[in-house]
């Protein structure tokens, strides 16, 4: 069994550019409020980014597969975590 890439399409960059763009509020708003845990509003954006980047996630991983492995992400039959690339490898 070869690992052959899948055709890949812009909407897969897109994707994960829009994942790597609420990743990085995320980030942030989770410094914040490691420092400030009682600002309701922060709390209520970080609610609101985390459930935004478990859609975007979820539509990602129906369309090209697993984003992360060890039970965070269903797979697809075949197994689809060996199958390239790899999120990080674009």
């Amino acid at each position: 069994m070869t690992n052959t890439p899948q055709p890949i399409d812009n909407r897969f960059y897109e994707m994960l550019e829009r994942l790597q763009a609420v990743d990085f509020v995320l980030v942030e708003l989770n410094l914040y409020l490691d420092t400030h845990p009682n600002d309701m509003q922060a709390i209520n954006q970080y609610n609101e980014q985390a459930e935004q980047r478990w859609a975007i996630a979820h539509e990602f991983e129906a369309l090209y597969g697993p984003l992360t492995n060890f039970g965070h992400s269903y797979s697809g039959y075949p197994w689809q975590w060996n199958q390239v690339p790899w999120p990080w490898q674009v």
